[in-house]
C-alpha cells in the first residue's frame, strides 16, 4: 500500500486593499447624497461596483484607512429633478469630516440630476404663496 501523503495548509497573506508602493495613493470613490433632511455617505472602489462603506463622514474615514483607501474623488448629488438642486446642509459639513480626517480629496463632481424637460412641478397653477 502506497503512503498518502499529507498536505500542509499554506499560510496565505490575507489583506483588505490592494497593494500599493510608499507614498501612492489608494482611490475610492465617495458618493454623497445630501438632501435638506438627510445626507447618505456612501464609498465605493473606482469601477463602483463594491459598497466599502455606508455610514457617517467620521466613521467612513478611519474605515476606507482600514480597508487601504487613502485617498477620495467626491461624487455630490441633491435631490435634483423637478425638487430642489441645491444640495443640503449636510454636503459641506460631510466634505469638511473627510478632509480634516486626513483623507485626500481627488475630483469633487457635481451628479445632481438635472431634467432636459421635466415633468409638472408640485403646487398649483399661481405657485406657492407664503
Amino acid at each position: 500500500m502506497s503512503r498518502r501523503k499529507v498536505r500542509e495548509p499554506k499560510e496565505e497573506n490575507v489583506t483588505l486593499g490592494p497593494a500599493v508602493r510608499d507614498g501612492e495613493h489608494v482611490f475610492g470613490v465617495a458618493r454623497i447624497f445630501a438632501s435638506f433632511n438627510d445626507t447618505f455617505i456612501h464609498v465605493t472602489d473606482l469601477s463602483g461596483r463594491e459598497t466599502l462603506v455606508r455610514i457617517t463622514a467620521q466613521d467612513v474615514a478611519a474605515r476606507c484607512k482600514e480597508l487601504g483607501i487613502t485617498a477620495l474623488h467626491i461624487k455630490l448629488r441633491a435631490t435634483g429633478g423637478n425638487k430642489t438642486k441645491t444640495p443640503g446642509p449636510g454636503a459641506q459639513s460631510a466634505l469638511r469630516a473627510l478632509a480634516r480626517s486626513g483623507m485626500k480629496i481627488g475630483r469633487i463632481e457635481d451628479v445632481t440630476p438635472i431634467p432636459s424637460d421635466s415633468t409638472r412641478r408640485k403646487s398649483g397653477r399661481r405657485g406657492r404663496r407664503l
